[in-house]
């Protein structure tokens, strides 16, 4: 094998598994006991543990993501379309994991405060806390990024990238989510 050749397959091989999430599977199974899940409770905003296998049941865009804003910049365009989406909340969620613990140091106070006001904003979302990157290492994710899972209502995945999505993908990924909400609907 002609060594040029030979460094590219060494590094399709690296990326291709750079993250242990796989296609019709269930993500690896995490827990995140510290923080987790925002939740309403007596009129305010409370936080849980949160588990993985939670994910079944609604079709969802799992969005995970450091605790940087140029993270959460990397698939801005694909948020906005999915709040203009406006999909049925009784069979769809977004759930966010954001890891505060690869956050600009001193930032991940702020970084919570935001996350609770966009609960606060969008009580249906779902929105996790994780600051100990527990999902980040269970899911083999790459520091200071972004990546988005598409799941079926089995919470199987049908999509999955790291960093920053296309404009091709952005339309994939919401394509794929109609798909899915059509087929459970049938």
């Amino acid at each position: 094998m002609q060594p040029v050749l030979f460094v590219l397959l060494i590094a399709l091989c690296a990326s291709a598994t750079a993250s242990n999430i796989a296609l019709n599977q269930r993500v690896p199974p995490t827990g995140i006991a510290v923080q987790g899940e925002l939740v309403w409770q007596d009129k305010k905003i409370a936080e849980r543990p949160w588990n993985s296998a939670q994910l079944g049941g609604k079709v969802r865009v799992l969005l995970h993501m450091a605790g940087r804003l140029s993270a959460k910049d990397q698939n801005a365009a694909l948020i906005d379309a999915l709040g203009k989406a406006n999909f049925p909340h009784d069979r769809y969620q977004t759930t966010t994991i954001v890891n505060t613990d690869d956050a600009i140091p001193g930032s991940a106070m702020f970084v919570r405060a935001s996350l609770k006001s966009a609960k606060e904003a969008s009580p249906w979302s779902q929105f996790i806390i994780d600051g100990r990157g527990v999902a980040q290492r269970a899911w083999q994710l790459k520091p200071g990024g972004s990546a988005v899972v598409v799941l079926d209502s089995e919470g199987r995945v049908r999509f999955a990238r790291e960093g920053a999505l296309t404009a091709d993908e952005s339309r994939q990924v919401i394509t794929l989510v109609k798909t899915l909400l059509d087929s459970q609907a049938s």
